[in-house]
């Protein structure tokens, strides 16, 4: 018979929590925290600091320095795959579905034309592995577009045939990020990043990703939306679950159940795997948050990249704030608190900001070279 997991909100709350490295209990080494993730988002925002060191922040501490990420991508320890950083002995994961691209089986149309605007862009794309063959890596701007037929889109990616060019000849695995020059990212020939691991047939290589995504979110939907790069869902993995007051089934890692949970206070990157999810995120933790990088700037309620905090077992407010590179200072613009904070909240939550700003004056002199006051 068939187990079923009775949880409250609570319950969930704090299995996410403690599988997401956001309990009190810190990790202290970058690489085991970023396997026990399993990837860290790229994102070219850099409101404070990028996104990906902002949330081994976030679990590690201002002992984290952004020059321990850079090595390992450098030396290929850690791999850019779609805008996702993984370790690279998971690409082994990755390479058995690039070599079936499209996929098999029926195709959605999309994927048809996909196909088809590679296919009537085979020179372009010949011309490109020629070139990063030749003395690679480059960035987009210096490789050669010599495409037949342009890229049709609703509007954001119209004509960036080499962009959109080099991102499906990543799926095919023919080419690989390898690291970036300023803000651009640069590529080169997959053989020359990857590792050269044995293949992992893809049905298996499947099974093996959804059973490492409850150990980093402990607990999740078994469906969700469709998602090609990071699906947030895990299938049949882990034990069936239903939480209070919501509607469904959910799986949860039999590992997190029965664990004591001692909570912290957390500011998180607005990219956090936590969060990431928004729909999951407001099922479990009811909790209002939008990013607002795009929205016109009167119509902001909590700034243009504005910090959920986390606060024990709940998200409990956003952080607003200003990082001035030339000066070094983090200016707190405005706390956001859902409901007024206790003086234990506040005293948490201003230790974490002014650890934020330590860290990130720390990180711009490692980066820039920058000497503030006092360092």
């Amino acid at each position: 018979m068939t187990r079923i997991h009775q949880l409250s909100r609570r319950d969930a709350r704090r299995i996410a929590i403690r599988a997401q490295l956001l309990d009190k209990s810190r990790p202290t080494d970058m690489m085991k925290t970023i396997r026990h993730l399993t990837m860290l988002q790229l994102d070219a925002t850099n409101a404070f600091a990028p996104s990906a060191d902002l949330v081994l922040w976030s679990r590690i501490g201002s002992s984290y320095s952004p020059a321990e990420l850079r090595t390992a991508l450098e030396n290929h320890t850690i791999v850019d795959v779609r805008g996702m950083l993984r370790p690279c002995e998971d690409i082994a994961l990755y390479r058995g579905g690039m070599a079936q691209w499209p996929g098999a089986g029926e195709l959605r149309s999309y994927k048809n034309a996909q196909r088809d605007w590679v296919e009537a862009n085979d020179i372009c794309r010949r011309d490109i592995l020629r070139r990063l063959r030749a003395s690679g890596p480059f960035t987009a701007r210096e490789l050669p577009d010599t495409c037949v037929k342009p890229w049709a889109s609703s509007g954001w990616n119209n004509n960036k045939n080499v962009t959109m060019l080099l991102d499906l000849m990543v799926q095919r695995g023919e080419v690989a990020g390898a690291g970036r020059e300023g803000r651009e990212r640069l590529w080169d020939l997959a053989e020359r990043i990857y590792p050269d691991d044995p293949v992992v047939p893809v049905e298996s290589a499947v099974r093996i990703r959804n059973e490492k995504r409850p150990h980093a979110l402990g607990i999740a939907r078994s469906r969700g939306p469709e998602c090609n790069i990071e699906p947030g869902d895990v299938g049949d993995v882990g034990e069936i679950a239903v939480v209070d007051g919501v509607a469904g089934e959910w799986r949860v890692d039999p590992a997190q159940l029965g664990l004591p949970f001692a909570g912290r206070a957390a500011l998180l990157s607005p990219f956090d795997r936590l969060l990431y999810e928004r729909h999951r995120m407001v099922e479990l933790f009811e909790f209002e948050y939008a990013l607002e990088m795009y929205e016109p700037a009167p119509q902001r309620r909590w700034g243009y990249y504005a910090l959920p905090i986390l606060y024990g077992d709940l998200l409990v407010g956003k952080l607003q704030a200003t990082f001035n590179r030339k000066s070094g200072e983090l200016r707190v613009d405005a706390v956001h608190e859902d409901e007024q904070f206790s003086k234990a909240i506040a005293s948490a939550v201003d230790a974490e900001i002014a650890d934020l700003a330590r860290w990130l004056t720390q990180s711009l002199a490692e980066r820039e070279g920058f000497e503030p006051p006092g360092l």
